[in-house]
């Protein structure tokens, strides 16, 4: 079955991604259709009953006019194959543009005109980098009142550190935007017809061509860094054709360091169509790419795949979905070829599955296919798997890096109004902790609760009306609780011996080290660490995943509030152990025993999640809402106003946020709007540790 390597070259894997109300949903919607995938454009929000995007096919997302699964298709323009996935903006579904990019090639960052960088923005900068995803910026919205594109792009290289660079520069601005001058091409771009479907290139207005030759001996000049043969022909005053600057910006884009920026309004149906031939002259195809894999069998070197359909198959199981129809797994195939009826070794489980129906997506719609090669993402029918799961041909051959997944930050207590409804909650639950790994369910042991817990109010409110309407399951759901933690603020040592003799063989284990502080830069990654500098057989090797299994199992629930345990380092250095009465289980106790007496000599403090806020106000009310912040125990950080709205962001603890949607419509009469983002975990002030800390005990006491 072999796949030519030119049509390997001609497949892009892309995501688009951006802060809440960039426009990415609506920008997907034009890309159908000017691919031809669809006839019509749907608006996100709007009267019609039918309304909704393609993308948002879930009758939540076309409701709350959000997206709230990234949904995936394909599209063709001009000879590419397009694979495109619209994510959602919302912080609260940040775990599917995590997944997402882990296994894209490369992506659209929208932003807004008027908005720029905002704070999840930052986030999703910080996720392309995290799987070194090259991107193109496009900045929506261009039509509308305060729309400044040099702002925009002033803010991608001060606050995402991005070489960024207009290859566009607007004709009109605000509510006249026609269209783009191309500084590449140096011609004028109009977009006619009902929906802008009709290109015109036209000499550059003259009003505008003084400044489109200075941008564009601008952008060459940065260009320049990246290129001898261009610095050679800017030296020489030759002019620069459009190959050489197309290869050279390509070559910079694709190592993570140039960001192009394109520009128009894709609910006015401008500026699309040259950004989807960006997509295909400047985004890398699988085969420009350098995916790595870790060998199955130790030392576990790091080798690479090579997108090349005859060699053993490679796949990522990044998503599941359960459907009416049965479970679908998405996947992207990095090596090989993944053929209907065949199976593949899970390399988790080393479990055989056989792939019986191999469908392509278009939102919630499927196309059965017969084999998917390098670079395709398709989905699979009734595979059981986890998220981030490896297939291959063989057993125990390579596993993939998996993706990031961040920790719950709130939770609430869940149950069915009517007993019977019991067993249609649990299954609810058990599929959407499969679909969904930022939704983390467990039982509270003292009540016996089902505890729910994740990323935001908005992301457990979803999850509640899903099971009201996808299981038919009426439930109660108790007040939200913020997930507090506990963390060590100073080191210290410990000498710990665990003896126990009761006749026979007895139990001994000697473990010695340090307690410390987990450093700042490793503690975003990290929770735990444990580190062993064992010197001279102290302690035998085989002992050692036993010390730390025995730590790791008190991470749950810490000695001071119950809270769990972050931010700890603990090196064990020196120690002792007996030839008949040391085992694996006497020194999973002794490190138990450890935690319980030396924890409390670090002095931990309690730990609460801190979000960034970021408030949309009418101008002439900051007063308020800034005094409100406050009173929240937020750090107000930026205050801007452009004459008629008012942008304020700060940092305010998760627990003083319950309800502040509704408080914030009462006091800007229905026009303000927020968004929030887990930003860090940080120090509760004394006073408010000792009273969480005196309620936490009394729950745990009337509990009990």
């Amino acid at each position: 079955m072999n796949v030519p390597q030119d049509n390997i070259s001609r497949i892009r894997n892309i995501g688009i991604a951006a802060h809440i109300d960039s426009g990415k949903t609506t920008l997907s919607e034009r890309i159908l259709f000017y691919a031809g995938r669809i006839h019509k454009t749907h608006e996100v929000k709007g009267d019609d009953p039918n309304a909704g995007a393609t993308m948002d096919y879930m009758d939540l997302e076309r409701e709350r006019g959000i997206t709230i699964t990234s949904a995936a298709t394909t599209v063709n323009w001009k000879g590419a194959s397009i694979n495109l996935i619209d994510t959602p903006g919302h912080v609260d579904f940040t775990v599917e543009v995590e997944r997402s990019l882990r296994v894209l090639d490369s992506a659209i960052l929208v932003l807004c005109a008027v908005g720029g960088v905002q704070a999840q923005s930052l986030t999703i900068d910080r996720q392309m980098r995290r799987y070194n995803v090259p991107r193109i910026a496009f900045i929506n919205k261009m039509d509308r009142t305060g729309a400044n594109p040099d702002n925009v792009v002033a803010q991608l290289r001060e606050k995402l550190g991005c070489d960024a660079w207009p290859v566009e520069i607007p004709i009109g601005k605000e509510s006249s935007f026609k269209g783009v001058v191309d500084l590449i091409g140096m011609k004028a771009i109009y977009f006619d017809g009902d929906n802008g479907e009709k290109l015109r290139y036209e000499e550059i207005p003259a009003d505008l061509a003084e400044k489109a030759k200075k941008e564009r001996a601008a952008l060459l000049e940065a260009l320049s860094m990246y290129s001898d043969a261009l610095l050679e022909k800017l030296l020489a005053e030759e002019d620069v054709d459009s190959e050489l600057i197309y290869d050279v910006m390509k070559q910079a884009l694709q190592f993570n360091h140039f960001t192009p920026v394109f520009m128009g309004t894709a609910f006015k149906n401008k500026g699309v169509q040259p950004l989807l031939d960006a997509v295909v002259r400047l985004l890398p195809s699988p085969l420009d790419c350098q995916p790595k894999a870790l060998e199955f069998q130790p030392p576990h070197r790091e080798i690479d795949l090579s997108p090349d359909p005859e060699k053993p198959t490679v796949a990522m199981a990044f998503k599941i979905v359960e459907d009416p129809f049965g479970a679908l797994t998405f996947m992207r195939v990095y090596q090989g070829t993944i053929v209907k009826g065949e199976s593949y070794f899970n390399q988790r489980t080393g479990q055989k599955c056989r792939f019986s129906r191999i469908v392509r997506m278009h939102a919630n719609e499927r196309q059965e296919i017969e084999s998917a090669g390098p670079g395709d993402i398709v989905a699979v029918v009734g595979v059981e798997c986890a998220s981030g799961d490896t297939f291959c041909t063989d057993k125990d051959f390579v596993t993939l890096q998996n993706m990031y997944v961040p920790e719950p930050v709130i939770s609430v207590a869940i149950a069915p109004v009517k007993r019977e409804g019991a067993d249609r909650l649990a299954k609810a639950l058990s599929r959407f902790r499969r679909e969904d790994p930022t939704l983390v369910v467990s039982t509270n042991e003292e009540t016996g609760e089902t505890i729910m817990s994740g990323m935001g109010e908005l992301h457990l409110d979803v999850y509640v009306e899903r099971i009201r309407r996808e299981f038919n399951v009426e439930v109660v759901v108790s007040k939200p609780q913020v997930n507090y933690r506990e963390a060590p603020t100073q080191t210290a040592k410990f000498d710990c011996k665990h003896r126990k003799q009761t006749g026979g063989s007895g139990q001994y284990a000697h473990i010695v080290g340090e307690m410390q502080v987990l450093p700042e830069e490793l503690a975003l990654e990290e929770s735990f660490l444990f580190e062993e500098q064992i010197v001279g057989g102290t302690i035998p090797k085989q002992y050692i995943p036993s010390i730390e299994k025995g730590f790791r199992s008190t991470l749950n629930k810490g000695p001071v509030a119950g809270f769990p345990v972050v931010n700890l380092k603990i090196i064990v250095n020196d120690g002792s152990y007996h030839e008949v009465d040391s085992s694996d289980r006497a020194f999973q106790t002794c490190a138990q025993t450890c935690m319980r007496e030396t924890f409390p000599k670090t002095k931990p403090a309690i730990l609460e999640p801190i979000m960034r806020v970021a408030v949309e106000i009418p101008d002439g009310e900051q007063g308020t809402i800034v005094g409100d912040l406050v009173t929240r125990r937020g750090v107000v950080y930026s205050n801007e106003s452009d004459g008629k709205t008012c942008r304020i962001e700060a940092e305010v603890p998760l627990a003083n946020m319950f309800g502040y949607a509704s408080d914030l419509r009462g006091a800007t009469k229905g026009q303000g709007t927020f968004t929030m983002n887990f930003s860090k975990y940080k120090e509760v002030p004394t006073s408010i540790a000792e009273e969480i800390i005196k309620k936490r005990r009394e729950d745990m006491k009337a509990k009990k």
